[in-house]
């Protein structure tokens, strides 16, 4: 589960800088910068109920603090 996570982290870390570049290159004038971050948004919204689901199901153990 640790090694989904971090991929998954990776690559929302990887739809940023792609965001960025798209902006930096075309200044703004196309889409690639909306579908860029519309993709990190997608996958951080997929991680977050990915993990929820393996808390549900036992597969991350509560901590105990």
């Amino acid at each position: 589960m640790k090694i989904v996570v971090i991929l998954f982290l990776l690559v929302i870390l990887g739809s940023l800088a792609s965001a960025l570049v798209y902006l930096v290159r075309s200044k703004g004038k196309t889409e690639g910068t909306v579908k860029a971050l519309t993709l990190r948004i997608g996958l951080s919204v997929m991680l977050f109920v990915l993990l929820m689901a393996g808390h549900y199901f036992g597969i991350i153990p509560p901590t105990g603090l």
